[in-house]
């Protein structure tokens, strides 16, 4: 099984027709992905890799039932695509853009909050269920299917995660990119809820960051869970130079005394498997004896 998207769901993709979205889009569809419809400003031409175009959301969700999308926009007009997707009432939509304003991004939290969309990114590599489901751009050919789920801070560090499950031979249910940016749609906590419940996945890996909090939040939502499966966590940065501030919101705050060690120190009193390195990831998994 998986999480939000597998080769059933039926994919949007907003700014189909620009250079990166063409190149991306045709490799999610050569993946399995089930795009069925894209939408351009410039409304042409009226079909563009083998699927319909639209002018606007709207529009395309009046032609055909869409449950997700992904944006190909620029960073200015995220904002703008995130409103027609929460309006036209999608259930998932993913962001890939970099350099997203943080007052947007404010915006966007007040948009999504009590909507029934559900926001990963900006600023991410997306999702993917490998083999039935790509949104975004995760070099798909690493990918194998199997039981580990990932939910990562560290976009880069996410693929490092996946090769570490696959040396583990255990492969992966899907991968999550929650975004490197200070604000993101959506934290660890709802998609660890999410990878809970699913059937089979026997554990989550857990890459995080230096920055913000929501490691910590992670912690405690995870301490506070009936029906746990093993997760596997690592924090990014600890290699710093001692003293070393990231100029992160957290750190301005906290003056640098929320430090990694503390991150770590609270997600292992939660229960989470805590490593120092990501090549320690594929041994703690097979400790676990998943197989």
């Amino acid at each position: 099984m998986s999480v939000l998207a597998d080769k059933h769901t039926r994919v949007l993709v907003q700014g189909i027709t620009g250079v990166q979205a063409s190149f991306h889009v045709k490799r999610s569809i050569d993946n399995g992905t089930n795009v069925v419809a894209g939408t351009s400003l410039q409304r042409t031409p009226n079909e563009y890799l083998g699927v319909p175009v639209f002018g606007n959301v709207a529009e395309a969700v009046k032609n055909m039932p869409i449950d997700a999308s992904v944006m190909f926009v620029p960073a200015k007009a995220v904002k703008y695509a995130v409103r027609e997707a929460v309006e036209s009432e999608i259930k998932l939509i993913v962001s890939i853009t970099q350099g997203v304003p943080v007052h947007d991004m404010l915006e966007i939290k007040a948009m999504l909050k009590g909507s029934k969309t559900m926001m990963i990114g900006p600023n991410t590599p997306g999702l993917i269920t490998p083999g039935e489901a790509r949104l975004g751009i995760f070099p798909e050919n690493i990918h194998r299917k199997g039981c580990i789920g990932i939910i990562s801070r560290a976009s880069t560090l996410t693929y490092e995660g996946v090769l570490e499950i696959n040396e583990a031979g255990l492969g992966q249910s899907t991968v999550v990119g929650l975004g490197d940016d200070m604000i993101v749609g959506t934290d660890y906590r709802e998609l660890m809820t999410l990878f809970m419940a699913d059937d089979e996945t026997k554990a989550v890996v857990m890459i995080g960051k230096a920055d913000n909090v929501y490691e910590q939040m992670a912690a405690e939502h995870y301490a506070m869970m009936e029906n746990k499966k093993p997760v596997v966590a690592f924090v990014a940065g600890e290699s710093l130079p001692f003293g070393a501030t990231m100029g992160y919101a957290e750190d301005i705050i906290t003056h640098g005394l929320s430090t990694i060690q503390d991150k770590k120190k609270v997600m292992a009193q939660s229960g989470m498997i805590v490593v120092d390195r990501m090549s320690q990831i594929h041994e703690a998994l097979a400790d676990l004896q998943l197989k």
